[in-house]
């Protein structure tokens, strides 16, 4: 029902909004505007989103399905075992959701968003196997979708080249900024929804696993900080990406040669998993986005805004950072709203401004906490989210405050 609940605030609060600015202000165009608005949203949730997404969910579900039965995904859930045993108590030890939700993690963790998200919704059909009450969340459910909402990601490839493409003198250079931004969003979610669900934090796997992580995030940053210039940066993080998601390609289907699997067959029963799941999907993205679109075209996140920098002027803060907040606020809401803020800020203020740099680094460091969670529920059915929006929301808070908190220490 919370889902519910904040699905129909959306259009409500717009239309108070829009009738307020149309009797005290005059604005007669505002109903069309927002009217206007959600026939455009919904028609680019299927045109720019579900379709597209469904050529590439058909291709990486065909190459899951020659995968799962080449035995590779066994053998990663296997070796991550025994820490997702441990954060994931409901999922059985050797189950193909460990190694699907490794894969999709680490997707995400390259920028490898194309190829992450098909990962993504079979990982969540295969928790979903396991889910006793099939409209509600299960708990591995929760914790693997706040972990996906907290967008952990090592290079933020598309906002650099974002960057490169408005002129920015040094594009890269939000790189370690980011990177620092989005593993504290991620940290914090995992120790909120760790709580919220009795898990032991001080357990010795959890705590070497965290220690280990966290080493190799300080090992990268220190490599790319000291090891690489700026145009290296980016060369070495093209190509090591892409590289990787051929190389797993190809490892799959040799795997599938090797154990005598017919792969040609296997990716077209998996490859019909993806059609599918690509069309029950766009009720929940047409529902979702035309709310979305409501809510931004009414002006209520201007005005939160403008109350977020007159209570942080009252409190005696610098308020530099305020006009990088409708970025982050539609991040939450809106990937393409985001993109688009976030470019409109470096236009308005400058590329290589304060607030230009500030907003690529809200921009990579969390992810669309809307989007995903009726994306991701949407292809399993479920309804009842439980605490996932509260908790994703978490998550993107602590990014927002870590980004805002880096910006300041290496640009102010």
């Amino acid at each position: 029902m919370a889902l519910a609940y904040l699905w129909i605030s959306f259009f409500v609060v717009g239309f108070i909004a829009a009738f307020a600015q149309w009797l005290f202000l005059g604005d007669v165009e505002i109903f069309k505007k927002i009217v206007d608005g959600t026939f455009d949203s919904a028609k680019a949730s299927v045109m720019d989103i579900a379709l597209p997404l469904a050529g590439v969910m058909t291709f990486w579900m065909g190459l899951l399905n020659v995968a799962e039965k080449a035995g590779a995904i066994d053998y990663v859930a296997k070796v991550i075992g025994p820490f997702f045993s441990r954060i994931f108590p409901e999922v059985p030890k050797g189950h193909p959701a460990t190694g699907l939700m490794v894969m999709n993690y680490s997707a995400n963790f390259l920028g490898l968003d194309n190829a992450a998200t098909p990962i993504g919704l079979k990982a969540m059909e295969s928790l979903q196997s396991l889910n006793p009450q099939k409209d509600t969340a299960s708990n591995a459910q929760l914790m693997f979708l706040v972990l996906q909402t907290a967008g952990l990601t090592l290079i933020p490839i598309t906002v650099m080249a974002q960057r490169a493409v408005l002129g920015a003198t040094d594009p890269s250079d939000i790189f370690i900024p980011t990177l620092i931004a989005t593993y504290a969003g991620t940290l914090v979610a995992f120790i909120a929804v760790a709580i919220k669900q009795r898990i032991n934090l001080l357990d010795r796997v959890i705590l070497g696993w965290l220690g280990g992580i966290s080493a190799f995030m300080i090992g990268m940053v220190w490599f790319f900080s000291t090891q690489l210039t700026r145009a290296e940066i980016q060369t070495v993080s093209k190509v090591a990406s892409n590289m990787l998601l051929l190389g797993i390609i190809v490892t799959f289907l040799l795997l599938a040669l090797k154990k005598k699997v017919n792969a040609y067959e296997a990716f077209i029963e998996g490859a019909k998993g993806g059609i599918q799941t690509a069309l029950v999907i766009i009720p929940y993205l047409v529902g979702m986005l035309v709310a979305i679109s409501v809510l931004r075209n009414s002006g209520v996140l201007g005005w939160i805004v403008s109350g977020f920098a007159w209570v942080f002027g009252q409190l005696g803060f610098n308020t530099d950072f305020t006009p990088a907040l409708p970025t982050a606020i539609m991040k939450s809401v809106s990937g393409s709203g985001a993109r688009a803020m976030m470019i409109e800020a470096m236009k308005t203020y400058g590329v290589d401004s304060f607030v230009g740099r500030l907003v690529s680094i809200l921009q990579g460091s969390s992810d669309t906490t809307f989007y995903i969670i009726a994306l991701y529920f949407g292809s399993v059915g479920i309804v009842k989210t439980r605490y996932a929006i509260q908790y994703g929301l978490l998550a993107d808070f602590a990014g927002v405050v870590a980004a805002i908190w880096v910006a300041y220490l290496f640009f102010h």
